[in-house]
Order: structure tokens, then C-alpha cells, then sequence
């Protein structure tokens, strides 16, 4: 039986780095499904069933932290979710348990069906080490990269002969997203202040790839309520000079420039739609994903990819498929239609 929106409940919040972006995916969200339910999951993993007023009345959501007023439905998510009968969960959760397949096996175990990557591609889709060996086995270009485990002299010496080599370097946690810890390092004094800052962060390991030089794009792929894949339009991120694509940039417009339909010619377009394609399929990723690349002159090289990508009112994914004709609400249709991940 095909379930409606109002057999769905949002979930928001957690506890990741990334639970600002994760409400202001709920608050566009619950904009088009109104009548869906909205459960907010507290950084002390209670669960809170807010209203959409609450919410939408919550400013700054990439800035400030959301607290509900409400009394707690459920001391644990997973208590709550034992309440629920024939729901599904719409995940609006991004980084760490929403995106590493924590929550994804509970859900999985319970039967609750959800939006989105199962467990276990979500767990390979996070790492982006085993992310870049699945990826490169199934012909896709990626950089050379060193992986810190730790900040030792050993690690120091190697980071700084990594530097040495390449000149120009991104240092990212390896199961991070939203650019939370980027650095980005052309200079020995920049690589100076990088490494304790990255000791204090606490999200060791680190990943350190060269700085690729090209134009940054980011593709959605679909897939249908027939299990058909098709690529979104691309979109491309300019930096101004001087900037980076960190956090701010990402969330508060600070620095970027970013166009969707990204204006390049068809093959390259086509080009880095299929390295989209291709990386989904690979990883077994289900419903949509977005990954991110860079564009070179010899082609498109790989980032990352991203299984619960924003869905704020001006994340790529919404504005991808603004450009597609598709409205948000009936992607959700679609999403919570597709078979229950087991």
C-alpha cells in the first residue's frame, strides 16, 4: 500500500556538527509536507514532537542552536520509534548518526521504512577512504591522498612531505561533512596552524588530498518511484578569491557564488552526471545522493559523496531540482515510496 506524507515523521536534530544544517532541512521540509509530523532529536538524544509554528519560528537556523519548548516524547529515539505504526521516517538528519548508518540499521531492524541509503552503504558512503578504493575500482578518477591517524612526529614529517610534494593541499576529517574542519594549505606557516588546530578538533582521523585545480560541481542523483537512476542538473560553486568553501561559505552565502543550472557545455556536463551516476550505483546507494567533484581540464575528479545532502530552501538538491521541474513535495512522494531498506 503506497503511504501518504501525513504517514510521515521528519526527524531533525542529533547531536553531529552538522544538526543546525539538519533543522533548517526540517524547516523547508515541513514547509511543503505540512502535515507531516516533526521530531526533533536533542544532542542528549531525547525526543521532542514539535510543531511547525515552533519551527518555522526559529531564526538563524544555520547559526543557533533549536531547542523545543515542548515536554519530551520519548527519553530515546528508539523508544519513540517503537511507538510508531505504519510511519515513515522522512530523514532530515546530517553527519555522523544520521549519515554513517547508525540510524539507518536501527531503522532497518525495527522494519520502519525511511528515506533515503540503507545502513550499509551509508557506512561505506561516509568513509571517505573506502568511499575513494570503491570509487577508483569502477573507473573513477580520484586524487593521491595521505590519511592522519595522528598527529605524531612520524605523521607530522609525512603531512609536511605530502605538503612538500604537492604545494598545495585540503585537509578533511575523514567521516565529516558540510565542510566542518576543511583546511585548505598553499603555505608552511598555514600548514603550521593547521595541525593543532586539527589535534584540538577532535575528528582525527584526517584525510589530505593535493589541491585540485577546477571548477567545483555538485550532482544529484534520483532515483524514481520505477527504481530508475537519473542525474539532477549540475551545479557549480564559485569561490571568491581569497575564500574558501567552508561552512559559512556553504550555509551563509559568505564568499561563494553558486549557479544551477552550473553553465557548462553538454559533455561536460554529461561527463560529471555520469561520474555521479556511477559512484551511487557503486557505493548501492538508494533514493538520491549528491556528489561532489572537481571539474579539470582532463575531466571530472572526485570529492566526495553525499547521502543525506542538505535540503534547506537553498541547498543543491532543492534548487537542482527546481531547475529539473520536480517540486520538493513530490520528491518526497517519491522517496517514501520506494521499498523498505532491509
Amino acid at each position: 500500500m503506497k503511504k501518504k506524507l501525513n504517514d510521515c515523521v521528519i526527524l531533525f536534530g542529533g547531536n553531529s556538527e552538522e544538526r543546525l544544517v539538519s533543522v533548517a532541512s526540517a524547516q523547508n521540509i515541513a514547509t511543503v509536507i505540512p502535515e507531516a509530523a516533526l521530531w526533533f532529536w536533542t544532542k542528549e538524544g531525547k525526543v521532542h514532537e514539535v510543531s511547525s509554528s515552533e519551527l518555522a519560528e526559529h531564526a538563524d537556523a544555520f547559526t543557533k542552536e533549536f531547542s523545543s519548548k515542548t515536554a519530551p516524547k520519548a527519553e530515546s529515539l528508539r523508544s519513540g520509534l517503537e511507538t510508531l505504526k505504519g510511519k515513515a521516517i522522512i530523514i532530515a538528519l546530517h553527519g555522523t548518526e544520521g549519515e554513517d548508518g547508525t540510524l539507518q540499521k536501527m531503522l532497518e531492524q525495527m522494519k520502519i521504512p525511511f528515506t533515503g541509503t540503507g545502513a550499509a552503504a551509508s557506512e561505506k558512503a561516509f568513509n571517505k577512504i573506502l568511499t575513494k578504493k570503491i570509487a577508483a575500482e569502477n573507473g573513477v578518477n580520484t586524487a593521491p591522498e595521505l590519511v592522519i591517524k595522528d598527529l605524531d612526529p612520524s605523521s607530522i614529517k609525512s603531512l609536511g612531505e605530502f605538503f612538500s610534494e604537492h604545494k598545495k593541499i585540503v585537509l578533511k576529517p575523514l567521516a565529516n561533512g558540510s565542510s566542518v574542519g576543511l583546511h585548505i594549505v598553499a603555505s608552511t606557516d598555514e600548514l603550521e596552524r593547521a595541525i593543532p588546530a586539527i589535534q584540538k578538533s577532535g575528528y582525527l582521523p584526517y584525510l589530505s588530498e593535493p589541491f585540485i585545480t577546477g571548477r567545483e560541481i555538485t550532482v544529484g542523483v534520483r532515483e524514481d518511484s520505477h527504481h530508475q537512476l537519473s542525474p539532477l542538473p549540475c551545479s557549480e560553486v564559485r569561490v571568491i578569491q581569497g575564500r574558501q568553501f567552508d561552512y559559512h561559505g556553504k550555509y551563509l552565502g559568505s564568499g561563494v557564488e553558486e549557479l544551477t543550472p552550473a553553465p557548462l557545455t553538454k559533455e561536460e556536463s554529461e561527463a560529471c552526471q555520469k561520474l555521479a551516476l556511477k559512484l551511487h550505483s557503486a557505493i548501492g546507494c538508494r533514493g538520491y545522493s549528491r556528489t561532489d567533484m572537481i571539474l579539470t581540464e582532463k575531466g571530472p575528479v572526485l570529492l566526495e559523496i553525499n547521502t543525506l545532502p542538505g535540503l534547506s530552501r537553498a541547498s543543491f538538491i532543492p534548487q537542482q531540482l527546481q531547475v529539473a521541474g520536480i517540486s520538493v513535495r513530490d520528491f518526497f512522494l517519491e522517496q517514501i515510496n520506494l521499498e523498505v531498506r532491509v
